[in-house]
């Protein structure tokens, strides 16, 4: 048998843009012959052939041996041989991601085989430790089968068993794909609220400490029975406008607007002596307090007490806004999780009573960091029914369409507008995704469908997306289907109302 030089196996992954790559070879002097038939005979896919048979692989195929990190073949390189792994491992590798696509181990059969449609191969296969191959030119294989019948058989069902564990391999890694986007999106909605509940609870500390010492002063002015009343009433008086004000007036405030009122503020505070009006003011504006009312506070207490009671007041204020920012933000965090809750259906059966609508916006929940410069349209009908189906498979299927619609959105030069319609079809429930991206070319739209089919660049998409949609509609005995023309692209889902269709 080969003697396999002596050489650690390199722990970084080789690179075959170099300008001599380490390749398998021919050993310097044959391997006798009973010792390939000998390792032939360990390989369970040709286990069953007789003498004869394992003699014709052992002749007529080209034995190569490779050490450590050695190169079996180049991804892009023609694809023209068969491979019978006899010693080591072969790991096969894309070059710009990811892990490995397959390994191939002692005693399997790789490369071309018979009935095979590759052209190319798909990743660059290099050997893990010393490696022994057999490989079988294609230009052979019709005799191969002539001279081995039970070839044919044996190669089909290595095929098939391929075909299996790489699509198995690729769902995961969509799998993971997906969860990593959702784990992306997730992450960036929740940044927005935990940061401002933790500045907000972190200043909040030190304004209470302010807080309380402006109370202390106030306390130490000893004000008068009466000034104590007048004081209290201005308070009362002051927090109701403030309600009543911030009742009318829902709608964002424009910077300049905010701008203009604390200039008005701060004048105000620096004609009546107010010391660090600068920090006073920026609170009083936000509060939008009425002018007037600080003129009724000026008029019913002493001007001595004013600038104490005006600090209070507006540290008060400070502190309300704090605690606000807190609990807004702790809300909104509850309610992704919530979301994430319905997204999942975590802690449900499989099988779900769906409002359709409903779980399109939860699925678009998932997506809001993508949609702040989208217009988002919807057209749910109210009358449209619960279904009964997979819940969170559903939405593997609104995700699958909407990040298709957002990726052909993004490439587009026009304002992006996504557009999400749930509405009767007969007796059925339709469901449109459109977008008003450039549309699908239409030499390639019957091929959307198709498994490991994407026009997205290497390493963004893994063509699975659609594929798994179309399964899971088919398992709810529903269609799918695409009609695009530029500017207008519409992926519809139908989905059968009677849950005895449905199953």
């Amino acid at each position: 048998m080969a003697t396999f030089p002596q050489i650690s196996p390199n722990s970084e992954f080789p690179s075959p843009l170099q300008s001599e790559p380490l390749l398998v070879r021919q050993p310097a002097q044959p391997t006798p012959l009973p010792q390939i038939i000998a390792a032939l005979r360990t390989i369970p896919p040709l286990d069953g052939l007789t003498e004869a048979e394992y003699t014709w692989l052992a002749t007529h195929g080209i034995e190569r041996i490779g050490e450590p990190g050695a190169f079996l073949f180049i991804e892009g390189g023609p694809c023209d041989k068969m491979h019978i792994i006899l010693r080591g491992e072969v790991h096969v590798r894309r070059r710009h991601a990811g892990p490995a696509l397959f390994i191939g181990r002692a005693g399997q059969m790789t490369g071309k085989l018979p009935f095979s449609r590759m052209k190319t191969y798909g990743g660059d296969g290099y050997t893990v430790g010393p490696a022994w191959s057999m490989d079988i030119d294609e230009s052979i294989f019709p005799d191969m089968l002539a001279a081995i019948p039970s070839m044919t058989q044996r190669c089909v069902s290595t095929l098939l068993d391929r075909v299996r564990e790489v699509t198995r391999m690729e769902q995961q890694a969509e799998k993971l794909t997906a969860l990593g986007k959702l784990a992306a999106n997730l992450s960036h909605e929740l940044n927005n609220p935990a940061s401002a509940a933790q500045r907000s609870a972190a200043s909040l500390f030190g304004e209470l400490r302010e807080y309380g010492e402006q109370k202390y002063r106030l306390g130490n002015l000893c004000l008068t029975e009466q000034e104590s009343e007048n004081y209290r009433n201005w308070v009362k008086a002051a927090r109701e406008r403030m309600a009543a004000y911030s009742g009318l007036s829902l709608a964002v405030q424009s910077p300049l607007a905010v701008n203009d009122r604390e200039d008005l503020v701060l004048r105000w505070l620096e004609t009546h002596n107010i010391p660090e009006a600068w920090k006073i003011a920026p609170a009083l504006a936000e509060t939008k307090l009425p002018p007037d009312l600080l003129d009724e506070l000026a008029a019913s207490v002493r001007p001595e007490i004013l600038a104490v009671a005006v600090a209070t007041v507006a540290s008060s204020l400070r502190v309300e806004r704090m605690a606000e920012t807190v609990v807004d933000s702790t809300v909104r965090i509850f309610d992704l999780i919530s979301a994430i809750k319905d997204y999942s259906y975590m802690d449900q059966a499989p099988i779900q009573d769906i409002d359709l609508a409903q779980s399109l916006e939860n699925t678009l929940s998932m997506f809001s960091s993508r949609l702040q410069a989208i217009i988002v349209e919807r057209d749910f009908d109210p009358e449209l029914p619960a279904i009964s189906a997979y819940g969170s498979e559903l939405n593997q299927v609104w995700t699958a369409l909407i990040e298709n619609a957002l990726d052909a959105i993004n490439i587009s030069r026009t304002p992006g507008v996504l557009r999400l319609s749930a509405h009767f079809s007969g007796n059925m429930a339709c469901v449109e995704v459109w977008d008003n991206g450039p549309g699908i070319d239409p030499v390639i739209r019957s091929r959307v469908f198709e498994p490991f089919f994407t026009t997205k660049a290497p390493g963004r998409g893994l063509g699975l997306g659609l594929d798994t949609a179309q399964r899971i509609v088919s398992k709810h005995s529903g269609f799918i289907n695409v009609e695009s023309k530029p500017g207008a692209t519409c992926l519809q889902v139908r989905l059968p109302l009677d849950q005895a269709l449905a199953y």
